[in-house]
């Protein structure tokens, strides 16, 4: 289990509550900072960190990039 900051821990269960937990159903980033609540600044810099942690992966696409929770992980 990695540790996560409240924010990190936050865009994960949306990302979990949204079911962004396969590259088929990846969600971008403003879908989740919709779910959160949050800004979507804050969003960004929380789904970096989670990448470099491992948690969740980005998969470019043509629009807007998509994020998707790795299993296992969180």
């Amino acid at each position: 289990m990695v540790d996560l900051n409240p924010i990190e821990s936050l865009v994960v269960q949306a990302m979990k509550d949204l079911g962004a937990t396969s590259d088929e159903k990846k969600k971008t980033a403003d879908d989740i900072a919709k779910k959160c609540n949050r800004p979507k600044s804050m969003v960004n810099n929380a789904l970096v960190t989670l990448m470099q942690k491992s948690v969740i992966k980005r998969v470019a696409r043509e629009k807007a990039s998509g994020y998707y929770v790795v299993p296992g992980t969180a």
